[in-house]
């Protein structure tokens, strides 16, 4: 079937314990703009969070599902186990390791992964994320930094970088990359710091917009997913119609997929990779300006309009989260 490569990763969700918290951490320690306040479409009891950058374009999106009694996370094989964060230079590390050290934030040393420079660090909840210098990148394009942000936009976090993965049975995966989906493997590195070697996958123009680093760990357990986890990864296609070619690429491939699925500001389709982890692809659009103005994204609960006729059982059923002054 003729169809369009992926685009390159559209976002990365994860869970939370605490969206209170979350929005505190990743607007006001990390500068991201909380483009939307919404609700799991498959359990509307709690938030749903996009942070992203100015508006919330493809590729930049860092999402999170409240899940309030959510235990900790037991690390693990066969999931995601580092989701990378783009900014614009070498610089902007030096920059952010300062800031992490003045807002005692978890976080490793400057190191090289792939002829790039990196520094790795936790959320409170240990969400394992890691920043990638764009100095030297070719490929897809970041984001458009916000400029209500606490970061200034020389510094700010611009997109989602390459999204690890590690798995028990690495072959298995890196077929459903590369024969399914249609990504290329490039060159291998070693990270120095545990001397594991990662194998590189990209898809679409490339770059750090476009990766997946992929780890094999025979011997560990299979990863117990809780607060600081990643729920699934997102890769980027162009329109719906190319959606609807991928679900029948799927099909073809005897990969059970959840079939076309509306999400409003996106739509989507669900399967999960032989190792167990879940992979989503997204189109591009709508985007997150159908039910706000860009000036002020994230500011109320936004629902798609197939839930708004449940709003007030919705909203009676969450834990009021201020996301604006004054409220």
């Amino acid at each position: 079937m003729n169809r369009k490569p992926l685009k390159g990763i559209h976002h990365v969700s994860a869970l939370t314990a605490n969206a209170s918290e979350n929005f505190s951490f990743y607007t006001k320690s990390l500068g991201m703009r909380l483009v939307k306040k919404t609700v799991n479409q498959d359990d509307t009891s709690v938030y749903h969070l996009f942070y992203a950058d100015e508006r919330g374009n493809p590729g930049t999106d860092l999402t999170f599902f409240e899940i309030p009694r959510a235990g900790r996370t037991y690390h693990g094989t066969n999931a995601v186990t580092t989701t990378g964060l783009r900014v614009k230079s070498n610089d902007s590390l030096i920059y952010w390791k300062k800031r992490f050290e003045k807002l005692t934030i978890e976080h490793d040393n400057i190191e090289v992964l792939k002829d790039r420079k990196t520094l790795a660090f936790r959320d409170h909840e240990g969400q394992r994320l890691r920043l990638i210098s764009d100095e030297n990148n070719q490929g897809v394009e970041g984001g458009i930094p916000w400029e209500g942000s606490p970061v200034s936009t020389e510094h700010a976090i611009v997109g989602l970088g390459p999204v690890e993965l590690t798995v028990s049975r690495i072959e298995r995966t890196a077929n459903v990359l590369t024969d399914v989906l249609g990504f290329r493997e490039g060159a291998s590195y070693t990270k120095p710091s545990t001397q594991q070697n990662v194998r590189v996958f990209e898809t679409g123009e490339g770059g750090t917009g476009a990766e997946i680093h992929l780890i094999e760990e025979r011997e560990m357990e299979r990863e117990r997913p809780g607060r600081g986890s990643v729920h699934h990864v997102a890769f980027r296609v162009e329109n719906t119609d190319e959606l609807h070619k991928w679900v029948n690429v799927l099909d073809e491939n005897h990969l059970p997929n959840s079939g076309f699925i509306e999400r409003y500001y996106f739509r989507s389709l669900y399967f999960r990779e032989p190792n167990g982890i879940l992979f989503e692809l997204a189109t591009d659009g709508p985007g997150f300006e159908g039910d706000e103005d860009f000036e002020v994204l994230g500011e109320k609960l936004s629902l798609p309009p197939y839930f708004e006729e449940r709003r007030t059982e919705i909203e009676a059923k969450l834990k009021p989260l201020p996301t604006k002054e004054g409220e």
